[in-house]
């Protein structure tokens, strides 16, 4: 399916809230709610809407101390990266994991409630993965910027 300007509104509009009916998206694209309500419907069924969600304010529920670890594995084979993957995916903490070029192999952006937190995160859950070399982890200070949209 290709998108055409249509399709490319709807999806900016619910990027911004999803929680919009069929209605109130037809009004705004000047389209038949049965138009809207089959084209959700394709968007859906064809990936380019993975989920809807609610995002919530991290810090009303005790998560306000962001990370970014950087993690270097001693060995690369594809059953060590795969296991990795899989094993640090568990971890409620870990919010995204990425798989890098460079001179880590992941970063992983982890959500605790503070230092402490992080610490037994850190001692307790990351470090007892097998085959982790080194882990530098940075902390976020203020979030200027955070978005879910992407440009269309």
């Amino acid at each position: 399916m290709s998108l055409d300007l249509i399709d490319l509104e709807l999806l900016k509009i619910l990027q911004q809230d999803a929680t919009l009916t069929n209605k109130d998206l037809s009004m705004q694209l000047n389209r038949s709610v049965a138009a809207i309500q089959e084209r959700r419907r394709k968007l859906n069924e064809q990936g380019y809407i993975k989920r809807t969600v609610a995002i919530l304010d991290r810090k009303k529920i005790g998560r306000s101390l962001i990370a970014f670890s950087h993690v270097l594995l001693k060995s690369h084979s594809a059953a060590t990266l795969g296991e990795f993957e899989t094993e640090v995916s568990k971890f409620a903490e870990v919010m995204e994991c990425f798989q890098m070029t460079g001179a880590y192999d992941f970063i992983l952006r982890i959500a605790v409630a503070d230092m402490e937190a992080y610490n037994h995160f850190l001692r307790d859950k990351l470090a007892t993965l097998p085959n982790i070399s080194t882990v530098q982890s940075f902390f976020v200070l203020r979030e200027p910027k955070s978005s879910t949209a992407y440009p269309l």
